[in-house]
């Protein structure tokens, strides 16, 4: 199913104004991420990417052309591990949050 500019502008709406579910996708992605579901993961930071830096502004604080962004962050891209975590250190960095890690056993 195809997201809908409303459905995209609705997230960044509420990534700008409600922190605590900003704080929730990054989170989500991360974990997903971890969990080895990277193509959810690189979705979820699209969307945080849209709502917060941006993608030209991304592009310029690591170094990578805004179209690779946007390959690199679409369910089929590739990113290298260098690359996803420019990412989500900007995306942090933007959000104003510290993420910490902490294992749980099962």
């Amino acid at each position: 199913m195809a997201l809908t500019r409303d459905f995209k502008l609705t997230v960044a709406t509420r990534v700008q104004n409600d922190p605590a579910f900003a704080q929730a996708l990054l989170d989500e992605a991360i974990t997903l991420f971890i969990n080895g579901e990277p193509e959810s993961a690189k979705l979820i930071l699209r969307d945080l990417v849209n709502a917060t830096v941006g993608f030209a502004a991304l592009a310029q604080q690591i170094d990578k052309p805004s179209k690779s962004l946007h390959r690199m962050l679409s369910q089929s891209g590739n990113p290298t591990m260098s690359n996803i975590s420019a990412v989500f250190a900007a995306v942090k960095r933007a959000l104003k949050v510290e993420v910490q890690t902490r294992i749980v056993m099962a």
